[in-house]
């Protein structure tokens, strides 16, 4: 894609957990909880207006559902804070602390005063219809490749409540994840070729990683914010895999791209959105489709002109009708029928041409059918009018969610100015410049300094110091390495390339902490075991974590054996296989290494077996 013609613009915005201990306006804990709740409370939430005596557009589509909420809640690591019950309590400094950090390591200006606002959002991930959130820093920047890319801001805001289960009446929230302290960083949409918001994406984690921050699953939430010159600003939320960036921009270009096509010949045939819902249960009285037969009501709208646009492809497997279908869904129906994909779903030929007739509609004309419970399906069919009127505007700004395919899907409208308000139980906090100031001059090591300063400092080499960077596991190396006299490679390698790959295979790597780490390496460090059993000690660690290691590589046969034996096994080989010795002399060499090393299955050190080898077949030639 020629990216400069098309005015591609792309922002970001990362979202990332603090590791601090408390919550930002209470003091519960900081750490998820994996237990039964201790009490269950219900709300619904309704947008509010603004100053101005307006309504936010994603707050008032999410009032539209009519959602009702559970928020599952704990005795003692919850507080009437989160149940939105009491009044916030101050500012967690550690979280405030923690921003300035990475502000000052994202180049930007502390702003001299943190005023607490409050967000709109009424999706029921916030028991109080709203998120508080502050500006610590702006105009920051960060030199990529590509060039200079502006930080806009930095926010320090509240987490919000894990989502568990939906049903149909309900969703149900834990309150666990509720107030942890967010950092949100936002960059100027300035970017214009994936690899470079690739890029940066990669080193604010970088840097963020460099500071006391959370890991692990959910910690941290990428969002992208794209547009083309003929297109409109879309944000694509969860965007969690930096190798799917790619591929999710230019399925989003795509998908513009065929909304202005379809813009353009919509308005070429003169085209309309019927405002009129038809009844259509005389048309499907005998239908024998299943859908329909079931359902309380069938219902549909004509869109004069769109014939063939419904079905036209604007993602990779998704259609224009997909993309109406996602509106109709917040309606609470699993899904829609349009004319461009009939016969099928068991209604027939006979019946859509009955449809047609009883609807009176052209042959440029489509149909869009909805059968549920009367209400639902006249609420999703409304639903279907309004995207489809939006498509004569072409590329609609809207919120979107990730899909693992690289595809999107629509999630709400963008939000506007209107979903902020002044926060009123939280006084503004003066920031100390003085604070400010001495942690401008403890800054924590950037991850390009470590790499270099690890390379050169441990006799690394560049791939195994950059892995070690990336994966956010130097500090764990060099621990190791205060305590352990084994070869730095050996210990990097293990910690950068064989735990990765022991966890893909399916093994609980979380249980490997410093202590077990540490008697892996003094096993090798003390010759009890060989480097080529690691990996397979650590495996078996893995699966007995309650065990003493030695003990697991007693039992697993992986110690070294003595010289000894392992003299008197090479021996045994080489002699079995004398006529290749006398046959290749020396050249025997690199098949008998390799059938003692089989033979041996790691129990002897490779430097050894190979001295052996050596010295058996000069004595078999001798």
């Amino acid at each position: 894609m020629d990216y400069d013609k098309l005015g591609l613009k792309m922002g970001i915005e990362i979202h990332q957990q603090l590791n601090t201990l408390h919550k930002l306006f209470c003091k519960c804990s900081t750490e998820l909880i994996d237990k039964e709740y201790d009490e269950i409370f219900k709300r619904n939430l309704r947008p509010t207006q603004s100053e101005l005596g307006e309504i936010d557009r994603a707050a008032y589509q999410a009032s539209k559902q009519k959602l009702n909420f559970k928020y599952e809640c704990f005795n003692e690591e919850t507080c009437l804070v989160e149940i939105d019950d009491e009044p916030p309590h101050e500012l967690d400094k550690e979280a405030l602390e923690i921003s300035i950090t990475i502000a000052e390591l994202l180049n930007m200006q502390v702003v001299d005063e943190f005023h607490t606002m409050r967000k709109q959002i009424i999706d029921g991930s916030n028991t109080g219809g709203y998120q508080r959130t502050g500006l610590i820093a702006i105009n920051g920047h960060l030199d990529t490749p590509y060039g200079k890319v502006v930080i806009e801001s930095l926010g320090l805001e509240e987490d919000a409540a894990r989502r568990i289960e939906t049903e149909d009446e309900y969703t149900e929230f834990r309150l666990d994840r509720c107030g942890i302290p967010l950092a949100e960083i936002t960059t100027d949409p300035s970017m214009h070729h994936p690899e470079q918001v690739r890029e940066i994406a990669y080193m604010i984690g970088q840097i963020l990683r460099s500071t006391n921050v959370k890991r692990g699953l959910g910690t941290i939430r990428q969002d992208l914010n794209i547009s083309i010159k003929k297109g409109a600003r879309v944000e694509i939320k969860g965007v969690q895999n930096l190798d799917l960036f790619e591929k999710i921009i230019n399925g989003e270009i795509q998908r513009q791209l065929a909304l202005v096509e379809i813009k353009d010949e919509l308005i070429k045939r003169n085209a309309e959105v019927i405002d009129e819902i038809y009844d259509l249960d005389e048309v499907f009285k005998h239908t024998e489709s299943k859908i329909l037969k079931d359902a309380e009501s069938i219902k549909g709208v004509i869109l004069k002109g769109f014939n063939g646009l419904i079905g036209k492809e604007v993602q990779t497997g998704r259609r224009f009708g997909t993309e109406i279908a996602s509106y109709a869904k917040k309606r609470g129906v699993s899904g829609i029928f349009h004319t461009d994909e009939l016969p099928a779903y068991g209604i027939t030929e006979e019946e859509v041409i009955a449809l047609k007739n009883f609807l009176k509609v052209d042959k440029e004309d489509a149909i869009i059918i909805v059968a549920h419970d009367n209400d639902i399906a006249i609420s999703a069919l409304e639903e279907v009018k309004r995207r489809a009127t939006l498509a004569f505007n072409g590329v609609v700004e809207e919120t979107r969610k990730a899909l693992e395919d690289g595809n999107t899907d629509y999630m709400r409208p963008l939000p506007t100015a209107n979903r902020m308000y002044v926060e009123t139980d939280v006084p503004l906090y003066k920031i100390d410049k003085n604070l400010v100031q001495e942690i401008k001059n403890d800054l924590p090591e950037l991850p390009d300094v470590k790499k270099e300063r690890i390379s050169n400092e441990y006799n690394l080499s560049e791939d195994l110091a950059s892995q070690l960077v990336r994966r956010g596991i130097c500090e764990d190396f060099e621990n190791i390495k205060t305590i352990s006299e084994l070869d730095s490679t050996t210990i990097a390698s293990v910690l950068a390339y064989d735990i990765q790959e022991i966890k893909r295979e399916g093994s609980d790597t979380s249980i490997l902490n410093h202590e077990k780490l540490i008697e892996i390496f003094s096993l090798v460090e003390t010759g009890k075991v060989s480097k080529d059993v690691i990996r397979d000690l650590i495996v078996k660690v893995c699966k007995n974590p309650e065990n003493n290691v030695e003990d697991i590589a007693n039992d697993n046969n992986l110690m070294l054996l003595d010289d000894e034996e392992v003299i008197k096994i090479i021996s045994e080989l080489v002699n079995s296989n004398s006529k290749m010795v006398e046959e290749r002399n020396m050249g025997a060499m690199g098949p008998l290494m390799g059938m003692s090393m089989k033979k041996l299955k790691g129990k002897a050190d490779g430097s050894l077996v190979n001295r052996i080898v050596k010295e058996e077949i000069q004595k078999l030639l001798n």
